[in-house]
């Protein structure tokens, strides 16, 4: 089950975070797992699991053995009467999709990435965009975990519910989740609309285009009074496919080959950077389609960048882009990426930053190789202020004091946590920061 040598190296998909473990363990079965954090507590070490490793934050950085689940033997279960779909923690999102859609399913909203192990998603409480919609983990059902001390606990919201409020984001600080069961829906197409729009028009018209479509978000390009916004709408899925063309112009080339280039242009000669902003705002021209819904929601990133995320009460998203916009004029260093936005429906979870409320997430992203900490950090002071929520697996500087008083939960996180994994077996420094000791 254990390895160890040059594979003991690990490096996220950005590449701003590093670690060495000192034994990589590949459990089998869920038994393995159990005795792995048995004997990681006899022999005083630590154990981290990790997934894909697409967090821009420290959140998957081991310090001692790190545990990666890929191969971990759970059967799928798939009860299509009720559409409850139970998978391996570890199984990437893109072969979750396919599965689902296989057996004529679908997840009810995804985010626009699909690398992601399930539970490194839902441990993140990674989001995609829809106002009467929450995070991934709001469409958990059951999950089975194991705990500090060995123990294997099946959690639902009738079987240890407590744990279950918990685990659902818990950022892997309560135990290693091996199978998560999912409340999926019937598979279904979406209607694309993505479209240049004016920013302040785009506000102005928010409360009416958030409830207005299924699923809307918008990208800000920085330096110009422009934005791209996407609205998605459930329809048949033959209803107006892409041409092939159409689809290889906009998201092979526009989106990734030629937003590459211009990003190394813009960290080479950063003067450049206006202008590239105000050409990229112009090269993304209407467009309608409808395809399978997780082929609308995912799409191909392969420019490399850095990012951070803040959830914000929704009424003070028009506050925080005004300041965003005063940041980014006044920073001594070029924004060359679009500032995205999205929204989400209030939650239950008690770490999910939609806890209790309403969301508009602003990402903030940076391409690699170009400075984005002053920038990351004056957002942040407004967002802070604001009553904004970091994404956890994403860039900041939060801890335990200053995230407190955001999650009303937060203690009884705590609580739980001191429960179940009681001599820190999961923690990391990193963790200690943002949760305590």
């Amino acid at each position: 089950m254990a390895s160890t040598g040059p594979l003991a190296a690990w490096a996220n998909w950005a590449g701003n975070q590093r670690s060495t473990a000192t034994e990589v363990l590949r459990p089998r079965t869920i038994a393995d797992v159990a005795d792995a954090v048995q004997a990681a507590a006899a022999a005083g070490d630590r154990i981290r699991p990790v997934g894909s490793g697409h967090s821009f934050s420290p959140v998957a950085r081991s310090q001692g053995r790190r545990m990666e689940l890929a191969g971990l033997d759970v059967d799928v279960r798939i009860d299509r009467e009720r559409r409850l779909v139970t998978v391996p923690a570890g199984m990437p999102l893109h072969r979750l999709n396919d599965l689902l859609a296989a057996n004529g399913l679908a997840m009810p909203n995804l985010g626009d990435i699909d690398t992601q192990t399930v539970a490194g998603a839902i441990s993140t409480g990674t989001h995609g965009t829809g106002a009467a919609l929450g995070c991934l983990s709001t469409f958990v059902a059951a999950l089975t975990l194991v705990t500090g001390t060995g123990e294997v606990l099946r959690c639902s919201a009738d079987e240890h519910p407590d744990v279950f409020a918990a685990a659902r984001v818990s950022l892997g600080a309560l135990g290693v989740l091996t199978d998560v069961t999912l409340q999926c829906v019937d598979a279904f197409g979406l209607r694309a609309h993505e479209r240049p729009a004016l920013l302040d028009a785009v506000l102005a018209d928010l409360p009416d285009l958030a409830t207005a479509h299924d699923h809307v978000e918008f990208f800000w390009f920085p330096y110009t009074p422009r934005v791209q916004l996407k609205s998605n709408d459930r329809a048949p899925v033959d209803e107006r496919p892409l041409p092939r063309w159409r689809g290889w112009l906009d998201d092979e080339f526009l989106s990734n080959t030629f937003f590459g280039g211009v990003c190394r242009v813009g960290r080479a000669v950063p003067a450049l950077v206006p202008t590239i902003s105000g050409v990229a705002s112009r090269v993304l021209t209407e467009r309608i389609y409808t395809a399978r819904s997780d082929r609308v929601f995912c799409t191909p990133r392969r420019v490399r960048f850095v990012e951070m995320e803040y959830a914000l009460p929704r009424e003070a998203l028009p506050e925080a882009l005004d300041a965003l916009r005063r940041i980014v004029d006044g920073l001594p260093t070029k924004v060359v990426f679009p500032v995205e936005v999205r929204f989400t429906a209030a939650d239950d979870i008690w770490l999910s930053h939609g806890y209790g409320r309403e969301s508009a997430y602003v990402a903030l992203h940076q391409y690699v190789g170009m400075p984005y900490e002053p920038y990351f950090r004056a957002f942040e002071r407004v967002a802070a202020g604001l009553g904004g929520r970091p994404h956890w697996g994403k860039l900041h500087w939060r801890d335990a004091e200053s995230l407190a008083p955001a999650y009303p939960r937060f203690a009884d996180f705590q609580a739980i946590r001191d429960r179940l994994d009681p001599n820190r077996i999961f923690t990391t420094d990193h963790l200690n920061a943002l949760l305590g000791p």
